[in-house]
């Protein structure tokens, strides 16, 4: 049996989340005899092509890269089976044919951001937020035809405070997915790991993290001032919760929920012009704290609020 470090790893992963796992494979000594990620795009004003996050870590290590237009192009799979992998690894990445995930003699781990089998999909900080969750987590599992749907290899929990929101939360989790990545390969490499089929811990009553559309973003004001705030945490700082003022639309990163008696129709905004900009909610208001207007830049509310003519 090969130790930890002698397994031949191939990485595949796009953004940053999978930038800190691949990090910390490389930081405990891993082999890692390929990186996969996706084809450079054009972006910014001059639609200039970038590489992913992953391609600049690995270019700056010096480590095997393969970005393929096609998952299932005979090239590609060639190229793959050449690197002779015992095992593929998965963070932050597309979807993947059989032949692909399927092809290591160890199969292929995924690091997913929630405890499985609940937050399957897409957006899974984002949902679990959005949904008032106070505690959610990381999970390495392996690959099946379905997604997220592999037998669980460890799990570890994380809190969500009610002060974190979509983004503080990613980085809290893009590290302990890291170190639990590690913890995994480690445990797969001395054959101690039992792995879980997903039914046996119970898919009644699941939530699940479908992608978020813009439509998903829209704030409706007649729910409680505590479903909004949790809503408006967990769209911040990306792609953000949106909503009207006057005549603009704004998006809305932080706010203060308050449960109070009123007449007002949800929605209907007050203002001081100096200090604060409250929405009427379904049972009280929510005042906002830090958003921006289309087209202008993000701004606390007192530095929006010098030049607010509504």
């Amino acid at each position: 049996m090969k130790s930890f470090q002698e397994l031949r790893i191939i990485f595949f992963g796009t953004p940053d989340f999978a930038v800190a796992s691949l990090s910390a494979l490389v930081d405990a000594g891993m082999n890692i005899v390929g990186v996969v990620t996706a084809p450079d795009k054009p972006a910014g004003r001059g639609m200039l092509f970038h590489g992913s996050k992953v391609k600049q870590y690995a270019m700056d290590k010096n480590l095997h890269l393969l970005q393929p237009e096609k998952m299932k192009s005979q090239t590609f799979i060639d190229e793959l089976k050449d690197l002779h992998a015992d095992l593929q690894i998965v963070v932050a990445f597309r979807m993947m044919p059989e032949v692909v995930w399927n092809m290591p003699p160890m199969g292929t781990l995924n690091v997913h951001g929630s405890l499985l089998p609940q937050y399957r999909g897409a957006a899974p900080i984002n949902r679990a937020i959005m949904n008032g969750e106070t505690e959610t987590g990381v999970t390495t599992f392996s690959l099946k035809h379905e997604i997220d749907t592999g037998d669980i290899l460890l799990q570890d929990k994380v809190a969500i405070l009610p002060e974190d929101t979509a983004g503080t939360m990613h980085d809290k989790l893009m590290e302990a997915g890291a170190a639990l990545l590690i913890k995994t390969v480690k445990a797969l490499a001395e054959g101690t790991i039992q792995e879980v089929p997903q039914d046996k811990i119970g898919t009644a009553n699941l939530k699940n993290a479908p992608k978020i559309f813009k439509e998903d973003t829209i704030i409706h004001w007649n729910r409680t001032s505590g479903e909004i705030n949790n809503f408006i945490r967990g769209l911040s700082p990306y792609p953000a919760a949106h909503a009207v003022l006057g005549d603009k639309s704004i998006k809305i990163f932080s706010g203060l929920p308050e449960i109070a008696g009123h007449n007002k129709t949800p929605g209907t905004f007050e203002t001081d012009h100096a200090t604060f900009l409250k929405f009427a909610t379904g049972d009280g208001w929510l005042s906002v704290t830090e958003l921006q207007q289309e087209g202008k830049k993000r701004l606390d509310i007192v530095s929006f609020l010098r030049g607010f003519r509504g």
